[in-house]
């Protein structure tokens, strides 16, 4: 990672679960400014971040004003095997 203290590329899902937008993320190691590019899931706008960084992120949509959420990795991954196991 070097220059970075994080760094992702993630897609964001829909209420209906389907992967229809994305966030796009870094934060530079001497800096505590999240910098990138979303895609909104609920209105597809695309706008550009360049906020405070803190965890879990969070991003207020510039077009319809959905919050996307950007969850801890380990809590993504444990709440889609609830849902994979609930089915």
């Amino acid at each position: 990672m070097g220059l970075f203290k994080y760094v992702t590329n993630r897609a964001i899902k829909n209420k209906e679960g389907e992967e229809v937008g994305r966030m796009k993320l870094f934060v530079k190691k001497d800096s505590d400014i999240a910098e990138g590019e979303y895609t909104c899931p609920k209105c597809s706008h695309k706008g550009k971040i360049h906020d405070p960084w803190h965890r879990p992120f969070s991003k207020k949509c510039d077009g319809c004003g959905k919050t996307i959420k950007l969850p801890k990795l380990l809590k993504q991954f444990k709440n889609e095997k609830k849902k994979e196991s609930a089915k």
